[in-house]
């Protein structure tokens, strides 16, 4: 584990190093396009590299630290952020996919990065720095537009969209140059110092996906969806917060210029004099002065749009005394024409709360106000007080709110523009974690188990599932490396007690042979000629089943299990002699036919001994076998054998399969009565019986494998 470890942080440190040689490479190129006024940028050859070698997270870190680096010499390169974060994300894509391998997915990813790029640059330079920062740009842009009469931010759009995919060709071209020339050993340490685990190939983790089809809802996706939904609500509550905190900042600010704007003004307007320039107008010495004055204080007040001086009467009309044409101000706030001298004007209704407070000279708070005539406005009104001591009028100064909503809407922009890469960033960053902490490992986790679990009893499987289950080497330092020991262990305790319980098992299994063994050798010892009967029949019967399954007939019926216990039983088939008398059992001459009568009995006595056996073993077990071959092996296929008159098929396989075999063994054996057969007369008289007395399958595939039955019985022979 320490050496692993090591290995770790020996990777993830040439991982980070290799990044960051990225982001210079990128900062490089971009200083001296930038410093030249080059028409091409060259900004995301780093990217590339990274993105090609690395992978997406990789790449997406080169492409957005990029561009907040370049803002040392270009202030505007950070709203180019996310044009090159999805660079990095095509790039990574092409690499994954080995696509950069061949030229026409090389042209395509040119095509395709030139495209988007430029479609993108072109937005932001036409809406929000005010064209591009390329003389050569703007220039050419004029050319086509000039020579073709085509919109001028289509001219603009169309060159972009040229030059960047010029950009993103020669861009790609040193990348793969210096991908290739990167050894190939440090392109490996470089893929694999992501991993937490032993690295999983596209195929693995395309095997994965495949397996997790049937999840509704994977891990990776839930975090996906919670990391997308915060930085939708982090950027919206940033985004109106930034605003709202702007707006009424900027909108407090032009409240005070107005409020500035219009105390200055009442120190240049003559309170006393209001009346002498309401009678005579521009004619009253003093006028034309003071008016030229509030054209220079609204001048120097930005964002003062109107200024006037303004006599409230007592039935809700304002008369005014002085105001400024608006005309040639800001076309941006409307052309309306100054009121003349005198003119009566309506209180606004926005003002008429605060008209009992003007008319007692008190004044009032500044006021919002919008109509199609004013735009959106802030009024401040400061009283114009005489020698008496009396409020005879008003100076009004409207400073204009709507510019601070435009350039609210611009600043949006640019703030969208810059968290973009950055929520791509925290995107990618969430969707990298959780795949090499949670994703993949637990995938991992759940093939290795599903693999072990499927393994079943077979021990050389489970043995080779577990370790392939430990070769994933989990090294997460977090609760899914401790799951994955844990189910490692379990894993190992299981495997080794199937280990000791099939060692139980088969010393359990040894010593029912033995005991079978010794049950058939009490009979055969009984019956004086036999003469090996029990080794032999259970070897041709092993023939004949074997033989059956090699044909594929009976398939549903020939399992392993029941050639195991066929084989295994095969001994006991002449179980039941042990009731037999011996005068009976080892006569030398021919049974009279009472004395048939009582041999024939050994089958049901069999049977009888057999069944007991069964009912003191619970379950399942071979001895059901032992049974029906015990009871059966005399029935005949046509019927006509005993005990029971059991025909064709109605017989236990197991059963006809022994018939033959007995059969077999006792033409070929010699008897007290009776010499020994020849093979070929022994499997003349079988043949004769195959379909009448015999399973006609049966005997097929015994004969077909005659061969290996005359070893057996030249073995047997030869050791007596």
């Amino acid at each position: 584990m320490k050496a692993f470890v090591n290995r770790n942080i020996r990777s993830d440190m040439c991982r980070i190093t290799f990044v960051a040689a990225g982001m210079i490479l990128n900062v490089l190129f971009s200083f001296l396009t930038y410093y030249f006024n080059l028409p091409i940028y060259l900004d995301t050859v780093g990217t590339m590299v990274v993105s090609s070698v690395g992978g997406l997270f990789p790449g997406i870190i080169a492409a957005t630290l990029t561009n907040v680096i370049t803002m040392a010499f270009n202030d505007e390169s950070i709203y180019y952020g996310i044009i090159n974060t999805l660079i990095a994300i095509i790039t990574a894509y092409f690499a994954r996919s080995d696509s950069f391998k061949k030229v026409k997915k090389v042209i395509l990813f040119i095509v395709i990065c030139g495209a988007l790029s430029g479609s993108l640059s072109s937005f932001v330079e036409w809406g929000l720095v005010s064209g591009s920062q390329e003389v050569f740009m703007t220039d050419f842009a004029t050319y086509v537009t000039a020579a073709t009469g085509m919109p001028a931010f289509l001219s603009f759009f169309l060159v972009n969209i040229v030059l960047n995919t010029i950009d993103k060709g020669i861009s790609i071209g040193l990348a793969l140059l210096l991908v290739y020339i990167i050894p190939d050993r440090l392109k490996e340490i470089i893929k694999i110092s992501r991993w937490r685990q032993k690295p999983l190939t596209p195929s693995e983790i395309k095997n994965f996906k495949e397996n997790n089809k049937d999840i509704r809802y994977s891990v990776r996706t839930r975090i996906t969806l919670i990391l997308v939904t915060m930085c939708i609500l982090l950027l919206l509550a940033v985004g109106w917060i930034v605003m709202r905190v702007f707006f009424n900042n900027q909108k407090e600010e032009k409240t005070q210029m107005a409020q500035s704007a219009a105390k200055f003004a009442a120190e240049v307007v003559d309170a006393n004099k209001i009346d002498d320039y309401l009678a005579k107008g521009e004619s009253e010495p003093g006028y034309t002065e003071t008016k030229n004055m509030l054209y220079k204080i609204r001048e120097n007040a930005p964002g003062v749009i109107y200024l006037y001086v303004v006599k409230i009467t007592s039935d809700g009309n304002g008369i005014y005394v002085f105001d400024l044409d608006s005309l040639g101000v800001d076309e941006d706030y409307g052309n309306m024409e100054a009121y003349t001298v005198g003119e009566v004007v309506p209180v606004e209704k926005e003002f008429r709360p605060y008209l009992d407070d003007l008319l007692s000279g008190k004044g009032m708070d500044a006021v919002e106000s919008e109509s199609a005539t004013w735009d959106w406005m802030v009024t401040t009104y400061y009283p114009l007080v005489n020698d008496k001591g009396q409020c005879v009028a008003y100076v009004g100064a409207d400073a204009s709110v709507d510019y601070i909503v435009s350039y609210i809407s611009v600043f949006l922009i640019r703030i969208l523009l810059i968290m973009a890469s950055v929520f791509v960033l925290i995107l990618a960053y969430g969707l990298w974690t959780t795949g090499i902490f949670i994703t993949y490992p637990i995938n991992g986790i759940v093939r290795g188990v599903e693999i072990f679990i499927n393994a079943g009893s077979d021990q050389k499987k489970m043995d080779s599932a577990l370790r392939e289950l430990r070769s994933i080497d989990i090294s997460t330092d977090d609760e899914v490396e401790k799951l994955y020991n844990s189910i490692c262990d379990m894993a190992l305790n299981q495997a080794e007690q199937m280990r000791g319980i099939r060692k139980l098992y088969d010393e359990t299994e040894k010593m029912q042979d033995g005991l079978i063994i010794t049950m058939a050798d009490l009979v055969e010892n009984r019956d004086s000629d036999t003469g090996a009967h029990i080794q032999k029949t259970a070897a041709y019967v092993k023939i004949i089943v074997e033989g059956l399954k090699e044909k594929g007939y009976y398939a549903e019926k020939i399992t392993p299990k029941f050639m195991s216990d066929v084989v295994r039983s095969a001994p006991l088939h002449d179980v039941g002699k042990i009731n037999i008398p011996d005068s009976v059992l080892n006569k030398p001459g021919k049974l009279t036919d009472e004395e048939y009568e009582i041999m024939k009995t050994h089958t049901t006595a069999g049977k009888n001994i057999m069944e007991k056996a069964i009912s003191t073993v619970e379950g399942e077990n071979y001895l059901k076998e032992a049974r029906n071959m015990a009871a059966y092996h005399h029935e005949r296929w046509d019927g006509k054998g005993y005990p029971e008159g059991l025909h064709g098929e109605v017989i236990p396989l197991s059963a006809r399969i022994m018939a033959v075999a007995d059969v077999f063994d006792a033409l070929t054996s010699p008897r007290v009565y009776k010499k020994a057969f020849s093979v070929e007369k022994a499997v003349s008289i079988i043949e004769e019986g195959s379909g009448t007395q015999f399973d006609p399958k049966c005997v097929e595939v015994f004969l077909e494998n005659l061969p290996k039955a005359e070893v057996i019985l030249k073995k047997y022979n030869e050791e007596k």
